[in-house]
């Protein structure tokens, strides 16, 4: 049976050319990067040039990046760096009610630890409005998280408008963009944001690394201390594997990106306009259009979105319910309840993210299986 893969937002598989270029520093070229002698100079090499092709490929210094072990880190770092560096503006944070958990779940952490928090909902399409963002600003406001799109459906949020308010109050802007980097131009510049979060295994990089851009005169704190690597703002012996082949992923990723989401999102729409056709009462979760180019995520009344994704399975393609972070969870989909959708629908969901390997044949596949799935479920709920 053929297999599908369906579920990029999740994870990606490493290309060939990111296992190949990692393999050496797995073996013959293992130096540490803090060594004097050769074999350390010649991982630290490595690693300053992948600093430049991350860099690079958000339009950002090689000295504003910072390599971590991925995302979640990366939003950790941005969030608790910036509160701890600049006490002495004040303790609140502006963050919205569908970010990642790693950003959520971090504000609600904070709170407990003496700070305080304010969560800016979003529209129907899961947008987030600047205005709300202007409004939940205060004086002591030290730095507002918005996600750049979001992981579960896929709306691409107006952070360039967002910075600019954030500008007008001397706020420092995070972007998690784990899910855009390597997906859609992200230029840190052109954005005007302050710091911004990014993962290799969302871009066909390897799993457990990550970095984050800290634009020049940031004041933020470490996080991890114990050495002096990454210039004293991450203490740890470096991932030099991961980092190699989080840089060759992002070199391919610039250099591919135009043409593959040009045919992507041709898939995506035609994946979309399918569905929406051939299964009564479903519906399109997030913006129509302003969308990432891989991302279809839909709501089926009247069945679970897990049971869905189990079937699919069963016939060898792999989609999800949302966050793969949020698998083991019973509860609907926070990003959904924020939207207004009815909980009971919320459960419904199923997520398919397209990759570099889909192809119109997979996703004719997946609309000619999809719906008797749907008809046979909802006839055992009716039961």
């Amino acid at each position: 049976m053929k297999l599908i893969y369906l579920d990029h937002a999740a994870t990606t598989p490493p290309l060939p050319e990111v296992r190949s270029a990692m393999d050496p520093f797995l073996g013959e070229r293992f130096g540490n990067p803090s060594a004097l002698y050769g074999k350390g100079r010649e991982a630290r090499a490595a690693i300053e040039e992948s600093r430049g092709k991350v860099a690079s490929l958000i339009s950002a210094l090689p000295g504003e990046l910072f390599f971590t072990s991925g995302g979640s880190e990366s939003d950790n770092f941005a969030l608790w760096g910036t509160l701890i560096a600049n006490s002495e503006k004040g303790n609140h944070i502006v963050t919205t009610a569908i970010e990642h958990h790693a950003v959520l779940e971090t504000a609600e952490f904070l709170e407990k630890q003496g700070y305080d928090a304010t969560v800016v909902g979003v529209d129907e399409h899961g947008m987030v409005d600047p205005g709300e963002v202007r409004k939940a600003l205060r004086p002591d406001t030290v730095v507002v998280s918005v996600m750049h799109a979001n992981n579960e459906m896929g709306t691409i949020q107006p952070i360039h408008e967002i910075a600019s308010v954030c500008g007008e109050s001397g706020v420092y802007l995070h972007t998690d963009a784990v899910q855009t980097v390597g997906n859609i131009p992200v230029n840190v510049e052109q954005l005007g944001i302050d710091l911004l979060s990014l993962s290799g295994h969302k871009l066909y990089g390897p799993k457990g690394v990550g970095a984050v851009f800290i634009r020049k005169g940031t004041n933020i704190s470490s996080l991890a201390h114990g050495g002096a690597q990454e210039r004293r703002m991450r203490a740890g012996t470096e991932n030099v594997p991961g980092i190699v082949g989080l840089g060759v992923a992002a070199e391919y990723a610039g250099r591919e990106m135009a043409e593959k989401n040009e045919r992507i999102s041709g898939l995506r729409d035609y994946l979309i306009d399918g569905v929406l056709c051939s299964v009564n009462n479903s519906a399109l979760n997030g913006h129509r259009t302003q969308r990432l180019p891989n991302n279809a995520s839909f709501t089926f009344a009247g069945v679970e979105g897990e049971a869905v994704c189990l079937h699919l399975d069963a016939l060898g393609i792999c989609a999800s319910t949302g966050s793969a972070c949020d698998t083991e969870s019973l509860m609907p989909s926070h990003v959904l309840l924020a939207m207004g959708v009815d909980p009971r629908i919320a459960q419904s969901s199923v997520r398919f993210t397209l990759g570099r390997g889909t192809t119109r044949d997979d996703v004719n596949y997946v609309i000619e299986k999809l719906p008797p799935i749907i008809e046979r479920l909802r006839s055992i709920s009716q039961v």
